[in-house]
Formats: structure tokens, C-alpha cells, sequence
């Protein structure tokens, strides 16, 4: 006969116990919170899959780029958001030196996301790619008269071109990128000539800009591609009617290429759960993913083997400006003060 002595009885009654509250326990559902700026159209169809693929919840809140930033920097090591979803490498560098982004990576990132189009300090990873083209009148432009950005300064612009303001990011990462390219000197003088040429103050948004050279009020717009694509393909008769209207235009295509840049994702520094995170940054940066999105936004996948949408493809082939799009953060501070000192409002 075994005698079980009450420490030996106590233990195993202890053990019992733990074992029969794992068994019972319920299991907790795993989920992911995502801060996004694209819009819930442009992002929840792929987050609903990925959830669909591995059971894991995905939420998701949208807002603005900066506000999106702010309410990070607000919440601190108490933010609920494991990924924060954004557009523009400038933004994504703010992010990064603002601290509320964890440096992660994994093989499978490195492999999909080109070097130049991902943070060298794995903050951050670009999803999609947007290009800065010309829009220009088919009626009163020869597009044989266009050429670089640089070319837009030049007298025979006078009047001719519309823009958005300097207070938007994309317009402030093409200066970084002519920073970059022809240092601080001559963009000065660039812009000086630019400002000059502007047919009205800058207002609205890059949709404005290809409305109004539609209706004459300037002959050429900087814009980003996929806005032409989206009024191309819009519900909304007049959209379809203006940009029925324009032309688009690659510029310096003999020299670095066309400015792009990019959207992308970077894990939290609050996320609890950085490995799950770096598994759905990498889900969206898969071939279907990234066909998917280029389809649905008419943006350029940062894959080089996925195809563009069928509309992109009728407007050709680019040569893209190859810099390291971090840069275009890192010279944020100084594109700003340079349009600034031009008057570009």
C-alpha cells in the first residue's frame, strides 16, 4: 500500500487543478488593430482574407496620414495598433523618428520589398508605388513639348500650371527628390521659376488639378497617376468626361526617371504582438495581394513580377527615379523650407 505523504498530495492536487483550468480555459482569439490612411475600400477587402487564410482578427481604423501620426505619438507604449498603414515615404520617416514604429524584419520582407522601397533600419516596408506624372490638355498641349519637371520653370510655362499646395506631402517629397538630385541651389531656382508659372494659387486636390486643365484653366498638372485612374474608371460622369480631356506624360525619361514614391506599413513600437504583425505586413506584400491592389487603386506593385492593371498598361512603360525613397523623408524639413523661401503657398 502507497502512502502519499501531504506535500506529495498537496502537489499533485495543485497540478490536477492547473491542468483541468488549461483544459477548461477559453481560447483567446488572436487579433491585429490596424491604423490606416487608406481608405477602408483600398485595404479591408485584404485584411478580411487574411483573416479568412489564418483566423486572425483584423481591426481596422482609417483616418488622415498626419492625424493617424499624431494619435500614435498620443497613445504611446499604451496604443492598442500593432501596424500603422501609410502613404508616402515621408510620412513613414516622420513615423520613424517620431520612435512609434519597431524595427522588424523577416526573409520573406526582404525578398518582396526592393531595398531603395523599404527603410534601411527595417522600420517600415513599401506596399504599393505611385508615380508623380504630368497630366497635360490634349487640345492645347503637344506632349512633345513636354520633357523633365525641371523644364516647368522655363518662361514658355508662364501661367500654364496647376499644382496642389506645399502643405501636401507629395509635393513636398518631389522637392526632396529635386533636392536630391540637383542639391539645394539650383531647386531654389527651380521653384522661383515654378511658383512663377503657377496659372491660379494652388488649391484643392490632385483631382482638382486634372479637372481644371480639362477645363482650360491651365494647361499642366502634377499629379499622382492613380487619381487619373480613378476618374477614368468612375462612376461619375464629369469625372470620366474631364479626364477624357488630358493626356499623361512621363517626365525625365533621358535622365533619372519619373519621381515615385510609395505606400507602406511598419509594425507598432506598442504592439504586443510584433510577429503576427510582420506576418500580415507580409501577406500584403504577396503576388495576389499586390495584383489585387494594383487592380483596385491603379497604383504600380512594388513586385517587380506582378503586372500592372490593364489600364496603366495602355500608358505605357516608365523609367523610374531609382533613389532611396528614405531620403525623401530625411530631406522633408529642408523641401519645405525651400518652398517656403519661393512662396509656393
Amino acid at each position: 500500500m502507497k502512502v502519499l505523504y501531504p506535500a506529495v498530495r498537496s502537489a499533485i492536487q495543485t497540478l490536477t487543478y492547473a491542468l483541468l483550468l488549461a483544459a477548461t480555459a477559453p481560447v483567446i482569439a488572436q487579433e491585429l488593430n490596424v491604423y490606416s490612411a487608406r481608405q477602408e475600400a483600398l485595404i479591408k477587402p485584404l485584411l478580411d482574407e487574411f483573416s479568412a487564410e489564418t483566423g486572425i482578427t483584423v481591426n481596422l481604423v482609417t483616418g488622415k496620414g498626419d492625424a493617424l501620426l499624431t494619435r500614435l505619438q498620443a497613445e504611446g507604449r499604451n496604443s492598442p495598433a500593432d501596424i500603422l498603414i501609410t502613404s508616402d515615404a515621408g510620412r513613414l520617416v516622420r513615423a520613424e523618428q517620431a520612435g512609434v514604429l519597431l524595427a522588424k524584419t523577416s526573409p520573406e520582407l526582404e525578398a518582396a520589398v526592393p531595398a531603395h522601397l523599404r527603410s534601411p533600419q527595417h522600420y517600415w516596408y513599401g506596399l504599393s508605388v505611385r508615380a508623380r506624372a504630368l497630366v497635360y490638355n490634349l487640345a492645347n498641349v503637344n506632349p512633345d513639348t513636354l520633357s523633365t519637371y525641371e523644364a516647368l520653370a522655363q518662361p514658355q510655362w508662364r501661367g500654364r500650371i496647376c499644382v496642389r499646395s506645399s502643405s501636401n506631402i507629395y509635393n513636398q517629397s518631389l522637392v526632396a527628390s529635386m533636392l536630391a538630385a540637383q542639391g539645394p541651389a539650383k531647386t531654389a531656382v527651380w521653384l522661383d521659376g515654378l511658383v512663377a508659372n503657377f496659372a491660379r494659387p494652388p488649391q484643392g486636390g490632385d483631382r482638382d488639378q486634372i479637372k481644371a486643365v480639362a477645363a482650360g484653366l491651365c494647361d499642366v498638372a502634377i499629379v499622382n497617376s492613380y487619381y487619373l485612374g480613378g476618374m477614368i474608371t468612375s462612376k461619375n460622369e464629369a469625372e470620366r468626361a474631364a479626364a477624357s480631356k488630358v493626356g499623361i506624360f512621363w517626365p525625365n525619361q533621358d535622365d533619372r526617371g519619373t519621381h515615385v514614391n510609395i505606400s507602406g506599413a511598419g509594425v507598432t513600437a506598442a504592439s504586443g504582438q510584433p510577429e503576427l504583425a510582420v506576418q500580415l505586413i507580409t501577406f500584403l506584400t504577396r503576388d495576389t495581394s499586390q495584383q489585387w491592389y494594383a487592380e483596385t487603386n491603379n497604383e504600380f506593385p512594388v513586385r517587380g513580377n506582378v503586372p500592372v492593371s490593364e489600364l496603366l498598361a495602355t500608358w505605357g512603360t516608365f523609367n523610374a527615379d531609382p533613389i532611396d525613397v528614405s531620403e525623401l523623408g530625411k530631406l522633408n524639413a529642408q523641401a519645405v523650407m525651400a518652398m517656403d523661401r519661393a512662396r509656393w503657398k
